[in-house]
Protein backbone atom coordinates (compact mmCIF):
# COMPACT_ATOMS: atom_id res chain seq x y z
CA UNK A 1 0.00 0.00 0.00
CA UNK A 2 1.59 3.33 -0.73
CA UNK A 3 2.55 5.77 1.82
CA UNK A 4 -0.02 8.37 1.17
CA UNK A 5 -2.96 6.17 1.56
CA UNK A 6 -1.63 4.90 4.87
CA UNK A 7 -1.09 8.64 5.64
CA UNK A 8 -4.86 9.55 4.57
CA UNK A 9 -6.11 7.14 7.24
CA UNK A 10 -3.76 7.57 10.28
CA UNK A 11 -4.36 11.48 9.73
CA UNK A 12 -8.40 10.51 9.65
CA UNK A 13 -8.38 9.03 12.58
CA UNK A 14 -6.21 11.36 14.47
CA UNK A 15 -7.43 15.02 13.69
CA UNK A 16 -9.03 16.41 16.48
CA UNK A 17 -10.99 20.12 16.91
CA UNK A 18 -9.00 23.53 18.82
CA UNK A 19 -10.50 26.17 20.77
CA UNK A 20 -7.99 29.29 20.89
CA UNK A 21 -7.01 29.55 24.09
CA UNK A 22 -5.77 27.33 26.52
CA UNK A 23 -6.88 26.42 30.13
CA UNK A 24 -5.20 26.50 33.11
CA UNK A 25 -4.25 22.63 34.74
CA UNK A 26 -3.73 21.35 38.24
CA UNK A 27 -1.59 19.55 39.46
CA UNK A 28 -2.96 16.54 41.49
CA UNK A 29 -2.12 16.51 45.01
CA UNK A 30 -4.89 14.50 46.99
CA UNK A 31 -5.61 10.60 46.49
CA UNK A 32 -8.99 9.96 44.67
CA UNK A 33 -10.58 6.99 43.97
CA UNK A 34 -10.42 5.79 40.24
CA UNK A 35 -14.61 6.07 40.11
CA UNK A 36 -14.24 9.51 41.15
CA UNK A 37 -12.03 10.08 38.81
CA UNK A 38 -13.88 8.72 36.14
CA UNK A 39 -17.18 10.45 36.73
CA UNK A 40 -15.09 13.79 36.88
CA UNK A 41 -13.74 13.18 33.41
CA UNK A 42 -17.34 12.37 32.23
CA UNK A 43 -18.73 15.64 33.75
CA UNK A 44 -17.01 17.60 30.71
CA UNK A 45 -20.00 16.53 28.67
CA UNK A 46 -19.93 17.32 24.47
CA UNK A 47 -23.24 19.13 23.40
CA UNK A 48 -22.90 18.94 20.27
CA UNK A 49 -24.57 18.23 16.63
CA UNK A 50 -21.86 18.61 14.19
CA UNK A 51 -18.04 20.28 14.48
CA UNK A 52 -16.87 21.76 11.37
CA UNK A 53 -12.96 21.87 11.89
CA UNK A 54 -9.44 22.50 9.80
CA UNK A 55 -6.70 21.60 11.23
CA UNK A 56 -2.87 20.70 9.88
CA UNK A 57 -1.10 17.20 10.57
CA UNK A 58 3.03 16.74 10.26
CA UNK A 59 3.59 12.86 9.82
CA UNK A 60 6.80 10.97 10.61
CA UNK A 61 8.25 7.71 9.89
CA UNK A 62 11.52 6.41 9.49
CA UNK A 63 11.90 7.52 5.89
CA UNK A 64 9.04 9.66 5.50
CA UNK A 65 7.69 13.50 6.63
CA UNK A 66 4.78 15.40 5.51
CA UNK A 67 2.55 17.95 6.04
CA UNK A 68 -0.95 18.51 5.51
CA UNK A 69 -4.45 20.85 5.66
CA UNK A 70 -7.39 19.21 6.79
CA UNK A 71 -11.05 19.93 6.41
CA UNK A 72 -13.38 17.67 8.92
CA UNK A 73 -16.76 17.52 9.43
CA UNK A 74 -18.04 15.46 12.59
CA UNK A 75 -22.02 15.00 12.46
CA UNK A 76 -22.32 13.34 16.24
CA UNK A 77 -22.63 9.16 16.62
CA UNK A 78 -22.71 9.02 13.00
CA UNK A 79 -20.26 10.52 10.58
CA UNK A 80 -16.49 11.60 10.17
CA UNK A 81 -15.99 13.22 6.87
CA UNK A 82 -12.15 14.65 5.70
CA UNK A 83 -11.00 16.43 2.86
CA UNK A 84 -6.51 16.47 2.69
CA UNK A 85 -4.94 18.85 1.19
CA UNK A 86 -1.60 19.06 -0.03
CA UNK A 87 -0.04 22.58 -0.81
CA UNK A 88 -3.10 24.26 -1.30
CA UNK A 89 -4.33 20.93 -3.51
CA UNK A 90 -6.96 18.24 -2.74
CA UNK A 91 -5.87 15.02 -2.73
CA UNK A 92 -7.90 12.51 -1.11
CA UNK A 93 -11.15 12.09 1.04
CA UNK A 94 -12.80 9.95 3.65
CA UNK A 95 -16.11 9.27 5.23
CA UNK A 96 -16.01 6.91 8.36
CA UNK A 97 -19.17 5.92 9.73
CA UNK A 98 -20.37 3.14 12.73
CA UNK A 99 -20.34 0.76 9.82
CA UNK A 100 -17.38 1.38 7.78
CA UNK A 101 -14.34 3.37 6.42
CA UNK A 102 -14.04 4.49 3.07
CA UNK A 103 -11.48 6.76 1.23
CA UNK A 104 -10.00 7.40 -2.39
CA UNK A 105 -6.83 9.23 -3.01
CA UNK A 106 -5.74 11.16 -6.26
CA UNK A 107 -1.99 10.92 -6.15
CA UNK A 108 -2.47 6.84 -7.33
CA UNK A 109 -6.13 7.17 -7.76
CA UNK A 110 -6.97 4.33 -5.52
CA UNK A 111 -10.08 3.93 -3.14
CA UNK A 112 -10.52 1.62 -0.14
CA UNK A 113 -13.49 0.42 1.36
CA UNK A 114 -14.19 -1.82 4.55
CA UNK A 115 -13.98 -2.54 8.40
CA UNK A 116 -12.03 -0.96 11.23
CA UNK A 117 -9.53 -3.81 11.54
CA UNK A 118 -7.00 -1.65 9.14
CA UNK A 119 -6.81 1.21 11.35
CA UNK A 120 -6.82 -0.87 14.52
CA UNK A 121 -3.71 -2.59 13.09
CA UNK A 122 -1.75 0.10 12.38
CA UNK A 123 -2.41 1.98 15.78
CA UNK A 124 -2.24 -1.02 17.52
CA UNK A 125 -5.47 -1.13 19.52
CA UNK A 126 -8.90 -2.45 18.44
CA UNK A 127 -10.56 0.77 17.03
CA UNK A 128 -14.60 1.54 16.07
CA UNK A 129 -16.38 4.74 15.46
CA UNK A 130 -17.00 5.50 18.83
CA UNK A 131 -13.45 5.17 19.74
CA UNK A 132 -12.35 7.79 17.34
CA UNK A 133 -14.82 10.32 17.70
CA UNK A 134 -13.69 10.05 21.69
CA UNK A 135 -10.25 10.46 20.50
CA UNK A 136 -10.75 13.57 18.34
CA UNK A 137 -12.87 15.54 20.92
CA UNK A 138 -11.17 14.68 23.86
CA UNK A 139 -12.48 12.22 25.72
CA UNK A 140 -11.07 9.11 26.76
CA UNK A 141 -10.76 6.28 23.68
CA UNK A 142 -12.44 3.49 26.00
CA UNK A 143 -15.60 4.18 27.65
CA UNK A 144 -14.21 4.03 30.96
CA UNK A 145 -17.51 3.44 33.10
CA UNK A 146 -17.28 0.22 31.68
CA UNK A 147 -14.01 -1.56 32.95
CA UNK A 148 -12.31 -1.89 36.13
CA UNK A 149 -9.26 0.32 37.29
CA UNK A 150 -6.94 1.04 40.12
CA UNK A 151 -6.15 4.99 40.87
CA UNK A 152 -2.83 6.89 41.77
CA UNK A 153 -0.78 10.13 41.41
CA UNK A 154 2.06 9.77 39.35
CA UNK A 155 3.93 12.71 37.76
CA UNK A 156 1.24 15.12 39.09
CA UNK A 157 -1.58 13.73 37.22
CA UNK A 158 -4.39 10.93 37.94
CA UNK A 159 -3.19 7.74 37.30
CA UNK A 160 -6.21 5.24 35.99
CA UNK A 161 -4.43 1.67 35.24
CA UNK A 162 -7.08 -0.95 33.66
CA UNK A 163 -7.72 -4.12 36.05
CA UNK A 164 -7.09 -6.39 33.43
CA UNK A 165 -5.06 -9.90 32.99
CA UNK A 166 -5.11 -9.66 29.28
CA UNK A 167 -2.46 -9.13 26.82
CA UNK A 168 -3.28 -5.57 26.19
CA UNK A 169 -2.83 -2.69 29.36
CA UNK A 170 -3.78 0.29 29.24
CA UNK A 171 -2.85 3.71 31.17
CA UNK A 172 -4.97 7.21 31.22
CA UNK A 173 -3.77 10.29 33.07
CA UNK A 174 -5.54 13.42 33.86
CA UNK A 175 -4.85 16.93 35.06
CA UNK A 176 -6.73 17.99 38.25
CA UNK A 177 -8.00 21.02 37.20
CA UNK A 178 -11.16 19.57 35.25
CA UNK A 179 -10.18 15.90 34.91
CA UNK A 180 -8.91 16.87 31.17
CA UNK A 181 -6.99 13.71 29.57
CA UNK A 182 -3.68 14.41 29.25
CA UNK A 183 -2.18 11.12 27.82
CA UNK A 184 -3.14 7.86 27.09
CA UNK A 185 -0.85 4.49 26.47
CA UNK A 186 -2.09 1.12 25.22
CA UNK A 187 0.64 -1.93 24.62
CA UNK A 188 0.58 -5.18 23.73
CA UNK A 189 3.52 -6.94 24.53
CA UNK A 190 3.13 -9.92 22.93
CA UNK A 191 2.74 -8.17 19.60
CA UNK A 192 5.19 -5.79 20.80
CA UNK A 193 2.82 -2.64 19.87
CA UNK A 194 2.07 0.34 22.16
CA UNK A 195 0.02 3.51 20.58
CA UNK A 196 0.68 6.74 23.13
CA UNK A 197 -1.50 9.65 22.68
CA UNK A 198 -0.86 13.30 24.69
CA UNK A 199 -2.95 16.16 25.11
CA UNK A 200 -0.47 19.06 25.68
CA UNK A 201 -2.78 21.55 26.01
CA UNK A 202 -6.96 22.54 25.63
CA UNK A 203 -8.95 25.09 25.50
CA UNK A 204 -13.09 26.05 26.00
CA UNK A 205 -15.40 26.74 23.41
CA UNK A 206 -18.89 27.03 23.00
CA UNK A 207 -18.87 26.00 26.72
CA UNK A 208 -16.73 22.35 25.87
CA UNK A 209 -13.30 21.83 26.73
CA UNK A 210 -12.00 20.53 23.57
CA UNK A 211 -7.86 19.65 22.40
CA UNK A 212 -5.64 22.29 21.09
CA UNK A 213 -3.27 19.75 20.31
CA UNK A 214 -2.35 15.91 19.82
CA UNK A 215 0.54 14.24 19.47
CA UNK A 216 0.59 10.48 18.23
CA UNK A 217 3.33 7.73 19.13
CA UNK A 218 2.53 4.63 17.43
CA UNK A 219 5.20 1.73 17.72
CA UNK A 220 5.29 -1.30 15.98
CA UNK A 221 8.07 -2.53 13.80
CA UNK A 222 7.87 0.92 12.69
CA UNK A 223 7.57 4.00 14.68
CA UNK A 224 4.96 6.48 13.44
CA UNK A 225 4.53 9.86 14.73
CA UNK A 226 1.78 12.90 14.30
CA UNK A 227 1.81 16.24 15.52
CA UNK A 228 -1.64 17.77 15.07
CA UNK A 229 -2.33 21.91 15.26
CA UNK A 230 -5.92 22.84 15.08
CA UNK A 231 -7.07 26.12 13.34
CA UNK A 232 -10.39 27.06 13.80
CA UNK A 233 -13.45 24.74 14.80
CA UNK A 234 -17.47 26.08 14.40
CA UNK A 235 -20.27 24.29 15.61
CA UNK A 236 -23.90 22.81 14.76
CA UNK A 237 -23.57 24.37 11.20
CA UNK A 238 -25.67 22.84 8.49
CA UNK A 239 -23.16 21.06 6.71
CA UNK A 240 -22.41 18.42 3.58
CA UNK A 241 -21.03 15.01 3.95
CA UNK A 242 -21.06 13.63 0.37
CA UNK A 243 -18.93 11.17 -1.05
CA UNK A 244 -18.40 9.42 -4.03
CA UNK A 245 -15.63 7.07 -5.10
CA UNK A 246 -14.09 8.65 -8.79
CA UNK A 247 -14.75 6.28 -12.12
CA UNK A 248 -11.74 4.60 -12.92
CA UNK A 249 -10.29 4.48 -9.64
CA UNK A 250 -8.60 0.91 -8.19
CA UNK A 251 -9.47 -0.43 -5.51
CA UNK A 252 -6.77 -1.52 -2.85
CA UNK A 253 -7.05 -4.50 -0.26
CA UNK A 254 -4.92 -3.64 2.91
CA UNK A 255 -3.02 -6.53 4.46
CA UNK A 256 -3.66 -6.57 8.10
CA UNK A 257 -0.43 -7.90 8.86
CA UNK A 258 2.43 -5.89 9.59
Amino acid sequence: MKKIAAFVVLTIVLIGCKAKKGVAELSANEAMAATKVIQSHYDNEKNFESLNIRATAKYRDEKNMQTVSADIRIKKDEIIWINVKLLGFPVAKAKITPEKVSYYEKINNTYFEGNFDVLSNWLGTDLDFQKLQNLLIGNAIDDLSKGQYTAKIQNNLYQLTEKSKTNTSKEFYFEAANFLIKKAIIAQKNENRKLEIQYPSHGKQNGMFLPNEISINAQQEKEVKIDLIYKNITFDEKLSYSFSIPDGFEEVTINKSH
